[in-house]
């Protein structure tokens, strides 16, 4: 075979590997974020792709889910650094494998707190129904390692959570050397503000959500709250309390995204 040919083919392979190689990157990458099928559909979907791994930002219409462990300074106080770093790394560990098994997307992992979001970066016409039932299933399964860390450490936590609906920038932001896909706007803020309000064992959530609950027919148990006084805006916001325990009721299952 002549040389030039050998070569040209030789050249093709190795592109070929290059290019399955940086797939693999991306999957794996995309992955650290949203479930494996989510992420599939990412890589699959060449302008969303490069979307994400651009500098431009996307406006959508998202829910945004905050949850923040209860307790965290007096445990802090209680043990050993070295014991503390694998209780968070439980705590985020339960609540990512929940988020993924909804098709959410971590956005924010720090101290004690995650933030999620749901519809983004993919749309899905059934958010808010995901992130009511992920937070109640991350309400469910932390009150269990609660009772594990009781037993180990003699020590209490818990588990508040907030939502809101709304639209929401999303994109990468950050600096030349290190940047973040995150999502922004008021409609984050107030869901970190209604989980900054609840009590551990409580989601609260926004009269957005409530609205959109109903329109699918889904009947979570609500309790009306005296409404949300914010900073700056001029009127409050209807919120809406679900404690731990309250069953939910739905008229239909899920549509899958």
């Amino acid at each position: 075979m002549h040389a030039g040919v050998v070569r040209r083919k030789t050249a093709a392979v190795q592109l070929e590997a290059e290019i399955r190689r940086r797939e693999e990157v991306l999957r794996q990458t995309f992955r650290r974020y949203v479930s494996p099928r989510v992420a599939d559909k990412i890589l699959e979907d060449e302008q969303l792709r490069d979307t994400l791994l651009s500098t431009a930002d996307v406006r959508a219409h998202a829910v945004v889910l905050f949850a923040d462990l209860r307790g965290f300074t007096s445990i802090s106080e209680q043990l050993e650094p070295h014991c503390v770093v694998p209780l968070l790394n439980e705590f985020f560990s339960l609540l990512t494998e929940i988020t993924f098994r909804h098709e959410g997307t971590v956005f924010h992992m720090a101290g004690d707190c995650l933030m999620l979001g749901f519809g983004v970066p993919l749309e899905q016409p059934d958010s808010p129904e995901r992130a009511v039932r992920a937070a109640r299933e991350m309400l469910a399964s932390f009150g269990t390692l609660a009772c594990s860390w009781k037993e180990r450490y003699q020590i209490d936590a818990g588990l508040g959570i907030g939502i809101n609906e709304g639209d929401v920038v999303a994109g990468n932001i950050g600096s030349s050397s290190y940047m973040n896909y995150t999502i922004i706007g008021d409609t984050v803020n107030i869901a970190a503000r209604l989980c900054q309000r609840a009590r551990a064992g409580e989601m609260l959530f926004s009269g957005a959500l409530k609205q959109s609950l109903d329109a699918h027919g889904m009947d979570v148990g609500a309790t009306p709250l005296p409404p949300l006084r914010l900073r700056g805006r001029s009127h409050p916001i209807d919120i809406f309390c679900v404690p731990l325990g309250t069953r939910m009721q739905v008229s239909a299952e899920p549509v899958s995204a």
